[in-house]
């Protein structure tokens, strides 16, 4: 593998049927290049997200691969699942790691797009970097109404697809595809079932925050007609409440740039506004790989003495304190984007 490395992490709506996964792992380690680093399912999301780095043509292949076995081999028609999506190909990012600018993944999203439309006659959307308007630069925003509202969105004049037809494809829905900065999928669990109990939490976090609304519970608007929010405690946070089994509720987060809001800030954050309500923090879990810098950062927060610890002493502080290790063995060898990389 080359000096440059890109990452690709494509989400699948498929978490239960392990043929289909290992069809798309294999369709993705048949690509000269490239190294697939984890696979993550998930039963209840009914969802596996896979990570894989390598140069850019290489990257830009397997993802064309692994999309046309996935469109193959999952129906949306029959899919239920715990997380948000529009698609059985939900969504694919290209995300520069070393040696690539955010251009080339942008570049890269825009090819992808436009293959998989053409060849494959399905919907794609840009959205982040990548995005050519801005009501697709938010990813939550595409997918606003999911699969089952997919339909009746897909007609609307503002809702053309960039790339492929307009057009409700019932068997596969439609494909997010962006170019964006590594984002860190990070979750934790709290010691209840009660789903509201997460999502009130989430609100009070994420950048885009609450709802106002009045005494009698109804919203509240401004002059211009939009809806009042009350913004949220961290920058550059995506929260919501999701239930990671069904009798663990848990803050699920997508952490957007680590250097302004990193996994220990919202942790911390949690664990205070979990108190408040008689409810403790039981572990964390990261979805995918973490950046290095990102762990190490959090492990200079919870070591207690940081200035003098060893790159290795910092990566365990980081999993002591976030929880990692609580739900299922964290291997950093195989987690941290850098590491994962390097191995054989």
């Amino acid at each position: 593998m080359g000096e440059g490395l890109i990452e690709c992490v494509p989400n699948f709506s498929e978490g239960r049927d392990k043929i289909i996964i290992e069809k798309i792992a294999e369709s993705i380690n048949t690509v000269e290049g490239v190294k697939l680093l984890d696979i993550d399912s998930s039963e209840d999301f009914n969802r596996t997200v896979f990570s894989f780095v390598g140069e850019k043509e290489s990257v830009l292949k397997a993802a064309i691969n692994c999309t046309k076995t996935g469109l193959n081999m999952i129906d949306m028609r029959k899919q239920k699942g715990e997380h948000a999506r529009i698609g059985a190909v939900d969504v694919v990012p290209f995300i520069p790691i070393s040696g690539y600018s955010i251009e080339d993944c942008i570049e890269l999203a825009n090819r992808y797009g436009e293959s998989v439309g053409k060849e494959m006659s399905i919907p794609v959307f840009l959205y982040a970097k990548a995005a050519k308007l801005k009501d697709r630069i938010s990813l939550p925003n595409i997918r606003k109404g999911e699969y089952e509202g997919l339909e009746k969105k897909i007609m609307l004049k503002e809702w053309i697809p960039d790339y492929g037809p307009q057009k409700f494809i019932a068997k596969s829905g439609a494909i997010s595809s962006g170019a964006r900065s590594v984002l860190i999928a990070f979750n934790v669990n709290l010691s209840t079932n009660d789903k509201f109990l997460a999502n009130s939490i989430a609100g009070k976090i994420r950048t885009s925050g609450i709802i106002s609304r009045n005494e009698k519970g109804e919203k509240i608007y401004d002059k211009e007609g939009k809806v009042v929010r009350i913004k949220g405690k961290f920058s550059e946070l995506q929260a919501a409440g999701w239930m990671y089994d069904k009798s663990t509720a848990q803050v699920s987060m997508n952490l957007l740039d680590y250097n302004f809001t990193g996994m220990h800030h919202v942790m911390e954050e949690i664990k205070l506004e979990a108190i408040n309500l008689g409810l403790s923090v039981t572990a964390g879990e990261l979805v995918g790989l973490v950046p290095l810098n990102a762990i190490v950062s959090s492990g200079k927060f919870y070591h207690s003495n940081p200035s003098k610890a060893s790159e290795n002493e910092l990566v365990d502080a980081a999993i002591e304190g976030l929880m990692l290790d609580k739900l299922n063995i964290f291997d950093p060898e195989k987690r941290i984007i850098e590491w994962a990389a390097k191995g054989g």
